[in-house]
């Protein structure tokens, strides 16, 4: 886990190996989410990028049955 700090206009920088990985890019939008005392950055995607993301899913998982 890194740490990084809030600057005084309340701004935070990604750092390097997260943007890397993430392949994020300047400008990017992000999703901001507060779950309890917690904040989390989702990448916003198109929805032409997230087409195939459900391949992987089995419908055979009980995750599905319990959903059907």
């Amino acid at each position: 886990m890194q740490q990084v700090t809030i600057s005084p206009k309340f701004q935070v920088v990604i750092p390097r190996k997260i943007r890397e990985s993430l392949k994020l890019l300047p400008g990017q939008k992000m999703q901001v989410v507060q779950y309890g005392e917690r904040i989390e950055l989702i990448p916003h995607k198109e929805v032409h990028e997230m087409r195939g993301f459900l391949k992987t899913i089995s419908a055979e998982s009980n995750a599905v049955e319990g959903i059907i």
